[in-house]
């Protein structure tokens, strides 16, 4: 099973980055995750918002593997603990599919990146920068193996 962490915008700041490059080194192994970066949807005076998100949306659906199980990073989804994301990431290990994750921009998901998800994952009730939980979900995903693992990392 390999992973995508698909991901509206581009150049995290440095300390993102290689914090990112970390956990992805580390996951290598477990979980091959691999980062597609979109272009942020132009936005400004004069632009329609809506245009584009939808734009971000078929960009997005786009760079989803095909049948891969998808899990939209969004607010109102449902919050897990690092366990229960384990325990998730064991559930779609007996599947045998492909993961893709969807970040979304400073607007959050398109509409119809959302409904193409087959389960919605909030880290909180936090706002966080879009390119901070890049790094968020890829330590957690590290996590996740290791607590699969009984790997030490986790000390909870």
């Amino acid at each position: 099973m390999r992973a995508r962490l698909i991901s509206v915008g581009e150049r995290m700041p440095a300390w993102v980055a290689d914090g990112y490059a970390e956990y992805q080194k580390r996951l290598s192994r477990d979980l091959p995750l691999e980062l597609v970066e979109l272009k942020l949807g132009e936005r400004g005076k004069g632009r329609d918002l809506k245009r584009a998100l939808d734009d971000e949306g078929a960009a997005m659906l786009a760079a989803i593997p095909r049948d891969a199980h998808v899990v939209a990073l969004d607010g109102r989804g449902k919050t897990w603990s690092s366990e229960q994301l384990a325990e998730e990431l064991a559930g779609w290990r007996m599947q045998g599919r492909d993961l893709a994750f969807l970040i979304g921009g400073p607007d959050g998901l398109a509409a119809a990146a959302l409904a193409r998800a087959n389960q919605r994952f909030s880290l909180g009730a936090l706002t966080l920068p879009h390119m901070l939980v890049r790094l968020i979900l890829a330590e957690q995903l590290y996590r996740a193996t290791s607590l699969l693992s009984n790997h030490p990392y986790h000390r909870a």
